[in-house]
């Protein structure tokens, strides 16, 4: 892949895992299971679009 869209991946990822630690610190009673979800979802994909990108770039 090509390094700037691998830069607006992780600045995205970064994003999203900064959300999703906000709405955890919320109240449980103000906390949305949906959007908990959804961006661990997101989160979790990107991390490992990022983290297999990493290894093919590797050389062993």
């Amino acid at each position: 892949m090509n390094s700037s869209v691998l830069f607006l991946i992780a600045m995205a990822t970064i994003v999203i895992w900064i959300a999703q630690s906000r709405e955890l610190m919320k109240p449980s009673k103000e906390q949305s299971g949906k959007t908990i979800v959804t961006l661990t979802s997101a989160g979790s994909l990107l991390t490992l679009v990022l983290t297999i990108s990493l290894f093919q770039s590797l050389s062993f």
